[in-house]
């Protein structure tokens, strides 16, 4: 596929995570638990990631899967803390700023991961242009809490 698929996919991938955190925040009403909507959705995720698997045949390979170091497997947890926090913050924070802070988070954190060549295959370097995005997007934030 081409850049400007990948560009549209995120950019739609993005989109789902606040009515994902809103459906989330429902169901956690529903059942009176937080904790439990998180668990749904993690279980319905995975349902759809077996589907995924099975229709695309891809293969796994348990010797892979053993070989895996330990660090790798926190991925799951982040995951878990991630949703849960949203589930919490949603109703608390409204969309907007619930999701300009996660933004806001996610630049900063790639911003280093980045420029420290970490879990990433090039590094890029921070520079002027770089901090001058995350302030803006900071600035976002700001205005949509202030307004």
């Amino acid at each position: 596929m081409n850049k400007g698929i990948w560009i549209l996919l995120v950019i739609m991938a993005g989109a789902m995570l606040p009515i994902q955190a809103g459906l989330n925040t429902r169901m956690g009403k529903v059942l009176d638990s937080p904790s439990w909507a998180t668990l749904i959705s993690f279980i319905v995720g995975a349902i759809g990631m077996l589907a995924y698997v099975a229709v695309n045949r891809e293969a796994l390979i348990l010797g892979s899967v053993k070989s895996a170091p330990a660090h790798l497997w926190v991925a799951g947890l982040l995951g878990a803390f991630y949703v849960t926090v949203m589930v919490l913050a949603f109703p608390r924070l409204g969309p907007a700023l619930t999701f300009g802070l996660a933004v806001a988070g996610q630049l900063l954190i790639s911003l280093l991961l980045d420029h420290f060549n970490l879990l990433v295959p090039h590094p890029h370097p921070i520079n002027l242009y770089r901090i001058l995005g995350i302030l803006l997007i900071i600035s976002g934030v700001v205005i949509i809490r202030k307004f």
